[in-house]
């Protein structure tokens, strides 16, 4: 599925996503996360860092949801599910600072011997929400 061209303002603006996962107990985990798109192939894509929940918690083939609302207008969001598409540590240091700098307004400064991650997601199901 297509992220509509009427949200993908959310993924490049100052957006947060609520990322829910699965723990290995299955009981869930949600977690407030940056989000970013890869318009070119239509997947979402959030930053981790090595080891933690997320990243021990979305293998390749794993389920996923996600909610991004609009932090000018509560009532507008995307909710997304989607399988995890590719998990990758190249380029998940350049990722993560365009993502503090998108943010934050200045660079990321990670903990000593933190290894980056990206997770990439392909959306299976898309609903969009906002009240006019």
């Amino acid at each position: 599925m297509e992220i509509p061209e009427k949200y993908k303002y959310l993924f490049t603006g100052k957006h947060f996503a609520h990322l829910a996962t699965i723990n290995s107990d299955g009981s869930p985990q949600v977690t407030p996360v940056w989000v970013d798109l890869n318009d070119n192939q239509g997947w979402v894509v959030i930053n981790t860092a090595k080891g933690r929940k997320k990243d021990t918690n979305l293998l390749l083939g794993s389920k996923v949801a996600m909610s991004i609302q609009d932090i000018d207008d509560p009532y507008k969001y995307i909710a997304i599910q989607g399988t995890v598409i590719d998990k990758t540590e190249n380029g998940a240091l350049d990722h993560i600072i365009k993502l503090a700098n998108r943010y934050f307004d200045r660079d990321f400064s990670r903990a000593e011997g933190e290894i980056r991650v990206i997770i990439s997601i392909i959306p299976r199901f898309i609903y969009c929400s906002e009240i006019e």
